[in-house]
Protein backbone atom coordinates (compact mmCIF):
# COMPACT_ATOMS: atom_id res chain seq x y z
CA UNK A 1 0.00 0.00 0.00
CA UNK A 2 1.57 3.16 -0.94
CA UNK A 3 2.37 5.16 2.12
CA UNK A 4 1.74 9.73 1.81
CA UNK A 5 2.96 12.09 3.78
CA UNK A 6 1.39 15.50 4.05
CA UNK A 7 3.06 18.76 5.79
CA UNK A 8 1.38 21.66 5.93
CA UNK A 9 1.04 24.06 8.95
CA UNK A 10 -2.45 24.68 8.26
CA UNK A 11 -4.98 21.36 9.63
CA UNK A 12 -7.20 22.75 7.12
CA UNK A 13 -5.23 22.15 3.93
CA UNK A 14 -3.74 19.24 5.71
CA UNK A 15 -7.28 17.72 5.21
CA UNK A 16 -8.23 19.19 1.74
CA UNK A 17 -4.96 17.57 0.06
CA UNK A 18 -5.51 14.52 2.47
CA UNK A 19 -8.98 14.22 0.64
CA UNK A 20 -7.46 14.77 -3.03
CA UNK A 21 -5.04 11.96 -2.27
CA UNK A 22 -7.82 9.57 -1.21
CA UNK A 23 -9.76 9.76 -4.28
CA UNK A 24 -8.35 7.38 -7.27
CA UNK A 25 -7.01 4.73 -4.49
CA UNK A 26 -7.00 4.96 -0.88
CA UNK A 27 -2.73 5.15 0.31
CA UNK A 28 -1.84 5.19 3.85
CA UNK A 29 -1.38 9.02 4.68
CA UNK A 30 0.34 10.54 7.34
CA UNK A 31 0.05 14.32 8.15
CA UNK A 32 2.83 16.70 10.11
CA UNK A 33 3.04 20.12 10.39
CA UNK A 34 6.67 20.78 10.84
CA UNK A 35 9.47 20.28 8.72
CA UNK A 36 11.24 18.54 12.18
CA UNK A 37 8.11 16.58 12.49
CA UNK A 38 8.09 15.46 9.16
CA UNK A 39 12.00 14.28 10.00
CA UNK A 40 11.04 12.46 12.80
CA UNK A 41 8.31 10.59 11.15
CA UNK A 42 10.96 9.77 7.82
CA UNK A 43 13.18 8.17 10.28
CA UNK A 44 10.56 5.72 11.57
CA UNK A 45 8.97 4.91 8.18
CA UNK A 46 9.33 5.17 4.38
CA UNK A 47 7.07 7.50 2.24
CA UNK A 48 6.11 6.72 -1.26
CA UNK A 49 4.89 10.05 -1.88
CA UNK A 50 5.36 13.78 0.29
CA UNK A 51 3.57 16.85 0.01
CA UNK A 52 5.30 20.07 1.44
CA UNK A 53 2.75 22.91 1.29
CA UNK A 54 4.73 25.72 1.99
CA UNK A 55 6.17 27.64 3.97
CA UNK A 56 6.69 25.73 7.05
CA UNK A 57 6.80 27.07 10.54
CA UNK A 58 10.06 25.73 11.36
CA UNK A 59 11.63 26.37 7.67
CA UNK A 60 10.17 26.60 4.16
CA UNK A 61 10.61 23.13 2.69
CA UNK A 62 12.85 22.82 0.22
CA UNK A 63 15.38 21.29 2.40
CA UNK A 64 13.19 18.70 3.86
CA UNK A 65 11.84 18.44 -0.19
CA UNK A 66 15.83 17.58 -1.16
CA UNK A 67 16.27 15.46 1.70
CA UNK A 68 13.00 13.44 1.00
CA UNK A 69 13.83 13.11 -2.84
CA UNK A 70 17.66 11.88 -2.07
CA UNK A 71 15.49 8.85 -0.10
CA UNK A 72 13.48 8.05 -3.06
CA UNK A 73 10.09 9.03 -2.18
CA UNK A 74 8.41 11.48 -5.20
CA UNK A 75 8.11 15.24 -3.56
CA UNK A 76 5.24 17.71 -4.39
CA UNK A 77 6.42 20.87 -3.23
CA UNK A 78 3.82 23.42 -3.02
CA UNK A 79 4.62 27.20 -3.26
CA UNK A 80 3.08 30.42 -3.68
CA UNK A 81 2.80 31.19 -7.53
CA UNK A 82 5.04 34.19 -7.79
CA UNK A 83 8.07 31.91 -5.62
CA UNK A 84 7.74 28.89 -8.40
CA UNK A 85 10.59 29.98 -10.96
CA UNK A 86 13.15 30.39 -7.91
CA UNK A 87 11.97 27.47 -5.59
CA UNK A 88 11.81 24.94 -9.15
CA UNK A 89 15.31 26.20 -10.16
CA UNK A 90 17.00 24.55 -6.24
CA UNK A 91 14.98 21.63 -5.96
CA UNK A 92 14.16 20.09 -10.06
CA UNK A 93 17.95 18.61 -10.10
CA UNK A 94 16.90 16.59 -6.76
CA UNK A 95 13.64 14.98 -8.88
CA UNK A 96 11.30 17.60 -6.57
CA UNK A 97 8.01 18.51 -8.39
CA UNK A 98 7.07 22.08 -7.89
CA UNK A 99 3.38 22.92 -8.06
CA UNK A 100 2.48 26.87 -7.98
CA UNK A 101 -0.71 27.86 -5.41
CA UNK A 102 -3.56 27.89 -5.87
CA UNK A 103 -3.34 24.30 -7.09
CA UNK A 104 -6.12 23.35 -9.56
CA UNK A 105 -7.46 19.80 -9.28
CA UNK A 106 -6.35 18.62 -12.45
CA UNK A 107 -3.05 19.65 -11.78
CA UNK A 108 -2.98 18.13 -9.02
CA UNK A 109 -3.93 14.77 -9.96
CA UNK A 110 -1.59 15.07 -13.29
CA UNK A 111 1.23 15.75 -11.20
CA UNK A 112 0.97 12.87 -8.75
CA UNK A 113 -0.02 10.62 -11.47
CA UNK A 114 3.54 11.69 -13.23
CA UNK A 115 5.17 11.52 -9.71
CA UNK A 116 3.85 7.75 -9.48
CA UNK A 117 4.95 6.50 -12.83
CA UNK A 118 8.19 8.15 -12.67
CA UNK A 119 9.00 6.89 -8.84
CA UNK A 120 7.82 3.07 -10.40
CA UNK A 121 10.00 3.45 -13.38
CA UNK A 122 12.88 4.38 -10.93
CA UNK A 123 12.18 1.15 -8.99
CA UNK A 124 12.46 -0.53 -11.35
CA UNK A 125 15.94 0.96 -12.76
CA UNK A 126 16.86 0.02 -8.94
CA UNK A 127 16.04 -3.25 -9.19
CA UNK A 128 18.05 -4.44 -12.08
CA UNK A 129 20.41 -2.43 -11.14
CA UNK A 130 20.31 -4.15 -8.73
CA UNK A 131 20.11 -7.75 -10.36
CA UNK A 132 23.65 -6.65 -12.44
CA UNK A 133 25.88 -6.12 -9.48
CA UNK A 134 24.52 -9.39 -7.89
CA UNK A 135 25.64 -10.88 -11.27
CA UNK A 136 28.89 -9.07 -11.52
CA UNK A 137 29.63 -10.03 -8.10
CA UNK A 138 28.82 -13.57 -9.19
CA UNK A 139 31.15 -13.71 -12.11
CA UNK A 140 33.97 -11.73 -10.49
CA UNK A 141 33.80 -15.05 -7.54
CA UNK A 142 33.73 -17.56 -10.44
CA UNK A 143 36.72 -15.87 -12.46
CA UNK A 144 38.46 -16.33 -9.04
CA UNK A 145 37.73 -19.84 -8.78
CA UNK A 146 38.74 -20.38 -11.82
CA UNK A 147 42.18 -18.70 -11.53
CA UNK A 148 42.50 -20.94 -7.86
CA UNK A 149 41.88 -24.27 -9.56
CA UNK A 150 44.13 -23.19 -13.09
CA UNK A 151 47.27 -22.31 -9.96
CA UNK A 152 46.70 -25.46 -7.68
CA UNK A 153 45.23 -28.27 -9.75
CA UNK A 154 47.11 -27.45 -13.32
CA UNK A 155 43.80 -26.77 -15.00
CA UNK A 156 43.46 -24.46 -18.02
CA UNK A 157 40.94 -22.14 -18.01
CA UNK A 158 38.60 -23.75 -20.25
CA UNK A 159 38.98 -26.82 -17.39
CA UNK A 160 38.36 -24.93 -14.36
CA UNK A 161 35.01 -23.16 -15.90
CA UNK A 162 34.13 -26.92 -17.15
CA UNK A 163 34.61 -28.38 -13.15
CA UNK A 164 32.61 -25.40 -11.71
CA UNK A 165 29.56 -25.33 -14.43
CA UNK A 166 29.49 -29.42 -13.89
CA UNK A 167 29.57 -29.08 -9.92
CA UNK A 168 26.82 -26.56 -9.72
CA UNK A 169 24.93 -29.32 -12.34
CA UNK A 170 25.73 -32.18 -10.16
CA UNK A 171 25.09 -31.04 -6.75
CA UNK A 172 21.92 -28.63 -7.93
CA UNK A 173 23.96 -25.62 -6.43
CA UNK A 174 24.50 -22.09 -8.22
CA UNK A 175 28.04 -21.74 -9.74
CA UNK A 176 28.62 -18.84 -7.26
CA UNK A 177 28.08 -21.48 -4.33
CA UNK A 178 30.46 -23.59 -5.97
CA UNK A 179 33.07 -20.74 -6.86
CA UNK A 180 32.58 -19.92 -2.82
CA UNK A 181 33.48 -23.34 -1.57
CA UNK A 182 36.70 -23.30 -4.13
CA UNK A 183 37.86 -20.08 -2.46
CA UNK A 184 37.07 -20.96 0.94
CA UNK A 185 38.71 -24.14 0.19
CA UNK A 186 42.25 -23.32 -1.77
CA UNK A 187 42.15 -19.62 -0.24
CA UNK A 188 42.70 -20.12 3.31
Amino acid sequence: MERVLIVSSSERSQQAFAELFSQPAQPLISMVSSGGAARRLMLENEYDLLLINTPLPDEFGQELAIRAARGGAGVLLVVRAEQEAEVAVQVEDYGVFVLPRPLTRAAFYQSVKLLRAVRKRIDRLLEENRRLREKIEELRIVERAKYVLMEHLGFNEEQAHHYIEKQAMDRRMTRRRIAEGILNTYEM
